[in-house]
């Protein structure tokens, strides 16, 4: 299973949307995907229609409590090979929790562990914050994907977020490496954003993915319907943006994945 944590500690830069779109793309191209809501707000979760505060259990509990297994509160998406496991604001919580705990900053990949082999793909939509959740992310993982809105004050932030996985990595988890920065909330067709863009292929280099996420309205309207954009509406550019960024990153064929998993 490839793990891919989806992380800035800047809001606004379209995590949540990459999160559940990417994952939506990878479940359509016929990877088994697992998504993990790993943020309090919950947004990721209400992308596929799903009610926070309606789950008795979520991803919280599978962290805080080790006899629930995380086959216990897995929901089945509107997409068949794609499975979530919600979040709501109990998660806020969790930090507490987590501080009391061994080896504290490992939790959630020890949780992952058993489930490994029926997944192809985990894709965790992290808290904009680098909180106790989010190193767990990063540990978890040994992708990071860095979504950056393509504005001035960006490309500073962007250095601090790749300090802090350096750090990570060099503290915490050797094994994780940046899979790419994905320039999103661009404007079509102005100068200003090829402008920025081109300042950021220069600096970055090979770190920037090809994929740029362009403005979409409907790209916005689809979580009020509870919707990835790639059901909501498939022949929007952001689905076929989505689905472009899933094919980059897919290096690997297949892998047949058992499928006598527990019923959801």
């Amino acid at each position: 299973m490839r793990t891919i944590a989806i992380t800035n500690l800047k809001g606004g830069c379209g995590k949540t949307t990459t999160s559940v779109n990417l994952a939506a793309a990878l479940a359509l191209k016929g990877y088994r995907t697992l998504l993990i809501d790993l943020d309090p707000q919950g947004h990721a979760t209400l992308g596929f229609g799903i009610i926070p505060e309606n789950r008795n259990r979520t991803i919280y509990d599978v962290i805080t409590n080790p006899d629930v297994p995380l086959q216990c509160v897995l929901v089945q998406s509107n997409i068949p090979k794609l499975i979530l496991a919600p979040s709501n604001v109990l998660l806020s919580g969790a930090e507490a929790a987590l501080m009391k705990m061994q080896d504290r900053e490992h939790v959630l990949m020890k949780r992952l562990e058993k489930y490994e082999r029926y997944f192809d793909y985990c894709i965790i939509d992290c808290s904009p914050s680098l909180s106790l959740l989010t190193l767990n992310a990063l540990n978890a993982a040994t992708e990071v994907i860095v979504p950056v809105q393509t504005h001035y004050y960006s490309i500073e932030g962007l250095k601090q977020v790749l300090e802090t996985l350096d750090i990570v990595r060099n503290r915490f988890n050797p094994l994780l490496h940046i899979r790419g920065i994905l320039l999103t909330l661009a404007e079509q067709g102005t100068v200003l954003c090829k402008d920025i863009e081109n300042q950021m292929r220069s600096y970055f280099g090979q770190l920037i993915l090809k994929t740029v996420i362009h403005r979409s309205i409907r790209l916005a309207e689809a979580p009020g319907a509870g919707e990835s954009i790639m059901t909501f509406d498939p022949k929007n550019q952001g689905a076929k943006e989505y689905m472009q960024l899933a094919e980059e990153i897919c290096y690997e064929k297949i892998r047949l994945t058992q499928t006598d998993f527990v019923n959801i």
